[in-house]
């Protein structure tokens, strides 16, 4: 069979030892990479510089229920014989026509914050191009390898930006002396006046986006099927986001090392500030690297929504046009239909790039701002709350079900992003 995605140098079963399993890991880097933004580790930052190492505990949480999310997506995917979409469209047309609807105007949204977010620290380093024409070119330039590069190029130019983060973001919680035992002191969870926010958005915003349903693509385009690879996948999957957690806590140690008391501006431009402290502190070598990492948080956003989402939408297409007495749809059918080189895959990848582009001729779109923060919050409970049920079916493989921890975990979740969602939408009215 000819298949739309590239695996052509993946063996035919999981490998076996911790070196040629850590050889395997991908998706899971992917997953890391995209889902943490430059507006996260803001919110990090800021969390950091109001209340020093007080919130840990809430990174810790939060990376835990991303581990609880990504496991669970991969699990379905590998002992369903089904993609998500497929696995949606068995609860009720309900959920096929809400996940079209969120990801065209969520696509919309996200492409212009994207391609922005990715923009401000290249205007930092490079003022002569304004801020809109290098997001203009940050958006040709993610859609041109999106479009030409398949999965095992892209994985690859992931894992480099995730090397450049680690050791930009990483670097420089080392470099302004983390309090070691104020890291440790703030293991224990506490909740200072008017922390909630704060605390809510560590565990609940943190790597937490519509790209976690892609994760399941993204093991299928590493020629991963069935039980066997639940190893693997599980090892990946912690890979990845204790790397989101490591990134997470070295924000957290900078904003409380570098900026505590001081006040932090809110959203991308916030790295911006903190790319000046850095340079009036340690002189200007400090700053450009910071800034690079900067560009490869948000840049690596873009790969990997271009790509993944994509994917999820094709797939969608692929399901929703399904007659309602159509049997199940398995992988394969997916590969003959949804995969990169599909008209819909593209058209998606277009519709992220080119429609957006309008909102970024809009001086300080508050209201895109806002408007973001909601829709992202909105997916995380349908996410969740579908998983529990998809995974505690008896027509599910007996591995494949959640046990305790997994629904625990899913049931947490579940609720954190249900708050989540409610109060960004009670923004919009306020």
């Amino acid at each position: 069979m000819s298949s739309e995605l590239d695996h052509n140098d993946v063996a035919p079963s999981p490998p076996v030892g911790w070196r040629a399993r850590l050889k395997q890991v991908g998706p899971g880097i992917m997953a890391a990479a995209t889902g943490v933004g430059a507006g996260d580790l803001v919110a990090t930052m800021v969390a950091g510089s109001r209340y020093g190492y007080t919130l840990l505990w809430a990174v810790v949480l939060g990376t835990v229920f991303k581990l609880a999310l990504g496991e669970a997506v991969g699990r379905f995917h590998l002992t369903s014989g089904r993609t998500i979409l497929s696995g949606w469209r068995t609860l009720g047309q309900w959920a096929l026509i809400y996940f079209g609807a969120y990801a065209v105007i969520w696509g919309f949204v996200y492409g212009a914050t994207a391609m922005s977010a990715s923009a401000l620290p290249l205007n930092a380093l490079f003022p002569g191009i304004s801020v809109r024409y290098w997001a203009m070119i940050c958006g040709l330039l993610g859609f041109a390898l999106v479009w030409f590069g398949r999965y095992a190029l892209l994985e690859k130019l992931m894992t480099v930006f995730v090397g450049i983060m680690f050791v930009t973001v990483v670097g420089t919680a080392i470099l302004v002396a983390p309090n070691i035992g104020g890291v440790f002191s703030g293991l224990a969870p506490k909740l200072p006046d008017g922390s909630l926010v704060y605390v809510l958005g560590l565990v609940g915003g943190v790597g937490g986006t519509i790209t976690m349903a892609a994760y399941g693509y993204w093991t299928m385009a590493k020629g991963w099927r069935g039980p066997k690879w639940l190893p693997m996948m599980r090892l990946d999957n912690t890979v990845g986001y204790i790397t989101t957690g490591i990134f997470v806590l070295a924000m957290l140690i900078v904003g409380s090392e570098l900026l505590l008391g001081q006040e932090v501006v809110k959203g991308d431009k916030g790295l911006l500030l903190l790319g000046d402290t850095l340079a009036a502190d340690y002189g200007q070598w400090a700053r450009i690297p910071f800034l690079i990492g900067f560009f490869a948080v948000a840049f690596s956003s873009i790969i990997g929504v271009w790509n993944g989402v994509s994917l999820l939408f094709a797939d969608w297409w692929r399901t929703f046009r399904l007659p309602k007495n159509a049997g199940p749809e398995d992988v394969e059918t997916y590969e003959q239909k949804a995969g990169q080189r599909s008209p819909v895959y593209r058209g998606y990848v277009l519709w992220l790039t080119f429609p957006p582009m309008i909102l970024l001729f809009l001086d300080e779109p508050f209201g895109l701002t806002v408007a973001y923060g909601a829709l992202g919050a909105m997916f995380m409970p349908f996410l969740a709350g579908t998983l529990l049920v998809l995974l505690n079916r008896h027509t599910l493989a007996k591995e494949g079900r959640s046990g305790w921890l997994s629904n625990g975990l899913l049931t947490l979740c579940l609720a954190l992003f249900a708050y989540l969602a409610y109060t960004e939408v009670a923004k919009l009215f306020a």
